[in-house]
This record gives structure tokens, C-alpha cells and sequence, in this order.
């Protein structure tokens, strides 16, 4: 890896850091693949081109004009290396070459990347800066994106993990392919990511809505990472995604249930079932954050459901304990939103794939019920997240560590593996909802929280969970 930081060295024409520099900045030892460097454009002899498959005018001439300046034969450089130790495949494009546009050579370099990561069984790692396909090569160029959406199905269907670096730009079918359709988005500050470039956007279309930063509150990229933090970052994510020989992580069993963490805990278990709300809802009680500082030494985390939103109160990730790697999806304390129960469904079939053991964390007073929440598919999210847990072959463990209000916490908890602490309850209603239905006044609200039977030992004793974590 080079001394300079990630960002900085020489730069292309129009300011943006050369593919290979790129490269380097992140990567040890690259070697670039055989048969994806050299040649010209319609399998020329190296320093000719033709005018492509559709004789576009002046296409061979824009080729050679490209290859002078930036010395490279296409727009992307392929090859092998280590990043943070984790050998992978790279996938990097140079803008400067025609804009990093997609053409027939380009399909043939990234098709045999993907191929190579199978055979090797290494993770893939882009690192994209494109305006779309080539137009002239036409539709030729259009349907390479058919070509590497099937690519990276089979290496997903390989059990590798694919990894994206969006830099500025990543518009049209690139982003659509390689960048959106990675497990993982890490994006440059300020990167234009989009669909749509910028000059076939509408003339009044706010520009924050194609960038990094949008994208990240829109819950479409994990994490807008500065280039000097690059390297450890997706050096930290490989890791964690991948074993030491480049191999997916094994699962190796369930995971453990963290401990308790103090609290009310520490008085014993609560007398009343409204004693078992009352802590769970104290403001003293340890939430998510605590309980996953304290059960991993290291962890990073997704963000976002891919469909427009996100959700504060949901933490999605993966993180290391005693060297393993164990995914985690952990509720923190408020009503679950659909984006929330959508990233979870997300995590959870992201870490089955992969062989990665999960961790869940129960604790919301149950799924967001306003108007935005049924807009925004709340049912449909809820029962997605139900399937993701029932079809997952990896085991799935769960703690309870405070409210488990309803199905909105009970989509997340493992059947037949969910863990209580002292300070939680659990229940098919909330005391105060299940009273107003039963037309009991608010002095009755009590009572009717001891007949829920929804305390850590009711749980226990009711089979709905294997036992109590102590601190």
C-alpha cells in the first residue's frame, strides 16, 4: 500500500485520482487479472481501434485518444490484492477513459473478475466512478449491464461478499449494477451517486438528491467515508465479511446471548408484571448501544432498507467477538418504522448468505402505527422480516433487554432461541392497550399487566424464552 493517505497523488484530467492510484491508496500487492489489460476496442491489436459494433464515427480515434491519456486499453482495471490483509478481487474504473462509460470490453474485463472471485473464492470490491453505458456502442453496450447484474448474482449465490466504493461520479447503470446491487455502499463525500447523470436530469432537479450525502439519508449507501479513512474502512468491512484466507466467514454454531447489563436487574427479577414494565421502560436501563459496545470489540454498520428510508432506532451491522464474526439487528428502544423492520430483513439475509451467525436485540414498545408507517408498507415489512428469521439456516439468537411490545418486536426474536434479562417483559399487547380494550379503567391497567403474565419468569415458565441472562 502506498504511504500517501487515500485522496491524495496524482490526478487525471478533470482532478479525479487515476483508477490505479486508486488502487493503490487502498490495496497491497495488486495484480492486475490476465486477459483484462492490453487490447483495443472490438479485439484490436493494442494502440488500434475500430469504431465499435454499431461504426460510430470517430469512435476508434475518442479510444486511442483515451489510451494516450490515461495509458489504460478500457475504462475499468481489474486484478487481485489485499485490503487490511483480506485478499480480494478489484474492480476499479477510470473516469478519464470516456468517463468510465460500460462498453463490450468493459463487460468482458468485469466478467472475468467475477469469475476469477468465484474460482479463488475471494470478496469483490468496486470502486466505481462511470456516467453509464457507452453510447457509441449502442445497445451493445446497454445490455453489458444484464451481463454484470448476472455476474454478481453468481458470485452472491457463491457465498461472497461484494463490496462497493461509489466515487464521484457513479451514475446510470453503473451504480444501478455494481454500486446499488453490492451487499455493502461506502461512498466518497460529495460523490454524485445516482441513476440518472447530470446532464439528463430534469433543469429544476435539486442536486443534493443525487449525491453521496442524500443517498445516506435515504438509506441507499451504508456510510459516506472520508479517503484518508477509506483504507481502514473497507479494510474493516472485508474483514469482517470475509475469513483471513478470503473465504466467507464460517458460521461455527449460535451465537451467545450477551449479559445483562446492570440496570433494575441487579434488585432480582421483578414481583409484578407492572414492576416488569416499569423497568423495561426506565429511563436507567441499559438500551442497544450499550449492550453491543460491550459484546464486540470491533463492528461497522449498514444503514438502510434500499428503498428510500432509514430508521434511528434500528441498528444493523456486523461485529467481532473472541474472532468471529456475528451479524446483528438490535431495536433500540422506540416504535420500529417500516425502513427499520426492512434493513433488519436485510441484515438477515445478507449474514444467511454469507454462513454469519445473528444476534438480535429486542426492545421497542412495538411497530410504529401513525399514517406515515401504513404508507410506508408496515404489514408487508413486519411479514418480510417474519420470513427472513423462519428461512434462515444460519442460527439466529435472541436477548430480550427491554420492551418486546407485540409482533413489532416478536418479527425480530429467534423462535425457540430468545434469551430475557431481569429488566425486560414481553407481551401480546401493551398493559395499557389490552385494558381499553377490555373497557377497564386506567386503575386497572395494573391488574391486567400481572394477568399478561409477561415477565422475564412468566416467559420462561411459558416456554416463549429458554432462560434469564444474569449480569
Amino acid at each position: 500500500m502506498a504511504e500517501r493517505p487515500a485522496g491524495e497523488g496524482p490526478k487525471a484530467p478533470g482532478g479525479r485520482l487515476p483508477a490505479r492510484a486508486v488502487i493503490d491508496a487502498v490495496a497491497d500487492g495488486f495484480t492486475e487479472l490476465p486477459g483484462t489489460g492490453g487490447g483495443g476496442g472490438g479485439g484490436a491489436a493494442a494502440g488500434t481501434y475500430g469504431d465499435g459494433p454499431i461504426d460510430w464515427e470517430g469512435y476508434g480515434r475518442a479510444l486511442a485518444r483515451a489510451h494516450e491519456r490515461t495509458g489504460e486499453h478500457e475504462s475499468v482495471v481489474c486484478g487481485t490484492g489485499t485490503v487490511g490483509g483480506v485478499p480480494a478481487v478489484l474492480i476499479a474504473f477510470e473516469f478519464a477513459f470516456l468517463g468510465g462509460s460500460l462498453g463490450q470490453r468493459t463487460g468482458d474485463r468485469i466478467e472475468a473478475a467475477h469469475r476469477h472471485a468465484r474460482r479463488a473464492r475471494l470478496p469483490v470490491v468496486s470502486l466505481t466512478a462511470t456516467g453509464g453505458s457507452r453510447m457509441q456502442e449502442g445497445m451493445r453496450a446497454l445490455v453489458q449491464l444484464q451481463r454484470v447484474a448476472r455476474q454478481s448474482a453468481l458470485t452472491r449465490a457463491a457465498g461472497l461478499p461484494q463490496i462497493a466504493v461509489v466515487r464521484d461520479p457513479t451514475t446510470g447503470g453503473g451504480w444501478a449494477t455494481l454500486g446499488a446491487g453490492s451487499d455493502v455502499v461506502l461512498a466518497l463525500p460529495g460523490a454524485q451517486v445516482a441513476f440518472a447523470g447530470s446532464r439528463v436530469r430534469p433543469p429544476d432537479a435539486d442536486p443534493a438528491a443525487y449525491g453521496a450525502e442524500e443517498k445516506l439519508a435515504a438509506g441507499q449507501v451504508d456510510r459516506v467515508v472520508a479517503p484518508r479513512e477509506l483504507p481502514e474502512v473497507l479494510g474493516r468491512w472485508l474483514s469482517l465479511l470475509s475469513s483471513p484466507d478470503g473465504s466467507p466467514a464460517a458460521a461455527g454454531g449460535p451465537a451467545e446471548p450477551p449479559r445483562a447489563l446492570g440496570g433494575a436487574g441487579a434488585q432480582g427479577l421483578p414481583e409484578t408484571g407492572w414492576e416488569a414494565v416499569e423497568r423495561a421502560r426506565s429511563a436507567r436501563r441499559p438500551r442497544a448501544d450499550a449492550y453491543l459496545d460491550a459484546y464486540f470489540e470491533v463492528r461497522e454498520e449498514m444503514s438502510g432498507d434500499r428503498c428510500g428510508g432509514t430508521d434511528p432506532g434500528m441498528r444493523c451491522g456486523f461485529g467481532r467477538r473472541n474472532g468471529r464474526t456475528v451479524a446483528y439487528a438490535a431495536q433500540c428502544g422506540t416504535p420500529t418504522l417500516p425502513a427499520g423492520f426492512r434493513t433488519a430483513t436485510r441484515l438477515i439475509r445478507l449474514a444467511d448468505r454469507l454462513g454469519i451467525p445473528v444476534l438480535t436485540l429486542v426492545d421497542t414498545p412495538g411497530a410504529a402505527n401513525d399514517e406515515a408507517a401504513e404508507r410506508s408498507g408496515a404489514g408487508a415489512a413486519i411479514a418480510d422480516l417474519f420470513a427472513a428469521v423462519a428461512e434462515a439456516r444460519v442460527p439466529v439468537t435472541t436477548l430480550v433487554v427491554g420492551e418486546g411490545g407485540s409482533g413489532g418486536a416478536l418479527a425480530l426474536a429467534a423462535p425457540e432461541n430468545t434469551w430475557v434479562t431481569p429488566d425486560c417483559y414481553f407481551s401480546v399487547i401493551a398493559p395499557e392497550s389490552a385494558a381499553a380494550i377490555l373497557k377497564r379503567g386506567p386503575e386497572h391497567v395494573r391488574e391486567t399487566a400481572g394477568e399478561l403474565r409477561l415477565r422475564p419468569q412468566d416467559l420462561v415458565d411459558l416456554g416463549v424464552a429458554r432462560g434469564i441472562v444474569r449480569p
